[in-house]
């Protein structure tokens, strides 16, 4: 190496840059307040980490555990953040000087019209054939003038880091499903119990029918109707039945466990959802995990567009080797076979056939789809926000009005048999009033589950725990 070259480079070294972008986060019109939102929503209470606890089921609870640390899927995650963070490393390699060693051996044979050409008249040619020994190091060094390694590394710190942002999305989506599952598991326990009631009652009057049928008392025609009634109960619970037989083995996978040996033992009782404000829309930004992939995914590919133009500058590297090299291996280990080679070295893309302006463009053009990607994750996460707030209020109306209708329809089924037992109304009254005590009942148990998975729906939406 040249005095030149020694004090050029630290020169060169401490005048170095990144080229291309840095980057800088967009600016997003966030809203001021909910639409479907109350004062009390603009709250920014903290929620615990582990926000299923809010419902206060033990059961939820284990199951959250089970599912955490059994689900596949999860476990996939997981592993491709550790595969991203190995891609770091890989990376930051480049930072440092390279370093192999040579050990060959090659058989040579020269052309005897090409080497005898050269050669003065009466000198005999040399030995055509021989063997060729080398024990050499190699180095190679790149000088990282354009920051094209610096950005290459941010790039991948960047992509790690979404690994990990989307890890956190898929636990909280995770965690999110066991909750519905579970509470629409229950929530079809209540309605079972609702039609395993309203079966007994059809027992006993298919019952009662029959003996005043026996009594002439009463028509064929009813008789028919109530055994028809009982019939249709038989049918909701089968299926029933089965709507619970499949949540229950979707919670089984979801835990990372067979469904055949995976039981939930039926409850009708549900909890009360908890209060969750929705605080200020802005929040979103750094609450939900998916947003922050999203983020990390544009720094990502915002770090490849500097790679894109730091290829069009010139690279300078220092490369060298040395070691032992000899014809025949006699000598092989004599000093004077030693050789070595070192000094600066620069490549300068001259033409490439456009190839170096392509890549540019594909790199701006990939950022501008993590952009797009990245407004569009807001967006969604805007909706999502404000339909958990309008399900949540629409339900606990829903509750309060299928309550009023439950005591209405109760009483008209009371007036109903009254009048039967009077003989002022037909049979058909009866069943009609003790039908829709059924749907209200039925739908009561459906708008209570349906609230609670709406609270899970909002916990979600507004990124689960914070603190």
């Amino acid at each position: 190496m040249t005095m030149h070259f020694r004090s050029l480079l630290p020169v060169l070294l401490l005048s170095s840059c990144s080229v291309g972008p840095n980057f800088k986060l967009p600016e997003v019109l966030m809203p001021s307040k909910w639409k479907n939102g109350s004062k009390a929503n603009t709250a920014d209470i903290p929620v615990p980490g582990e926000w299923w606890k809010l419902f206060g089921s033990a059961e939820l609870n284990r199951l959250e555990e089970r599912a955490l640390e059994n689900n596949q899927e999860l476990r996939g995650a997981l592993a491709r953040v550790e595969t991203a963070r190995a891609l770091v490393g890989v990376q930051q390699a480049d930072w440092f000087p390279h370093l192999n060693m040579k050990d060959a051996l090659q058989y040579e044979r020269l052309s005897q019209s090409a080497f005898g050409a050269n050669l003065p008249p009466g000198v005999s040619l040399p030995k055509l054939q021989r063997r060729r020994f080398q024990n050499l190091l190699e180095l190679g060094w790149e000088i990282d003038l354009w920051g094209r390694v610096r950005r290459n590394v941010e790039s991948s710190k960047a992509s790690q880091f979404a690994a990990m942002e989307t890890l956190s999305a898929r636990r909280l989506t995770l965690a999110a499903e066991v909750a519905r599952l579970y509470f629409l598991t229950h929530s079809l326990d209540r309605q079972m119990q609702v039609v395993v009631g309203t079966q007994t009652w059809r027992e006993e009057a298919l019952k009662l029918q029959e003996s005043r049928f026996r009594g002439g008392l009463a028509n064929e025609m009813d008789v028919a109707r109530a055994r028809t009634e009982l019939e249709l109960a038989h049918n909701d619970l089968a299926a029933l039945e089965r709507q619970r037989g499949n949540a229950e083995n979707a919670l089984a996978v979801i835990c990372g466990e067979i469904p055949s040996n995976f039981r939930i033992a039926s409850a009708t009782g549900q909890p009360r959802p908890p209060k969750v404000p929705g605080g200020l829309p802005s929040t979103l930004l750094q609450r939900r995990p998916d947003i922050r992939a999203a983020e990390q995914k544009m720094r990502e590919a915002n770090a490849q567009v500097g790679v894109s133009v730091a290829s069009f500058y010139p690279a300078f590297s220092i490369v060298g080797s040395g070691g032992l090299e000899s014809i025949g291996a006699r000598n092989f280990y004599d000093h004077r076979s030693r050789v070595m080679s070192i000094g600066p070295s620069m490549t300068l893309p001259m033409f490439q056939g456009g190839k170096l302006r392509s890549n540019l463009k594909a790199s701006k053009a990939a950022y501008d789809e993590t952009l797009a990607s990245y407004r569009q994750s807001i967006l969604v996460a805007l909706q999502e926000v404000e339909d958990s707030l309008l399900d949540a209020r629409a339900y606990a109306k829903q509750g309060a009005a299928l309550d009023a209708a439950i005591a209405a329809a109760q009483e008209t089924q009371r007036l109903a048999e009254l009048r039967y037992q009077k003989g002022l109304a037909s049979y058909f009254e009866v069943v009609d009033a003790n039908r829709t005590v059924l749907n209200a009942k039925l739908l009561s148990a459906q708008v209570e589950g349906q609230r609670l998975m709406a609270s899970v729906a909002m916990l979600k939406a507004l990124g689960g725990g914070w603190q």
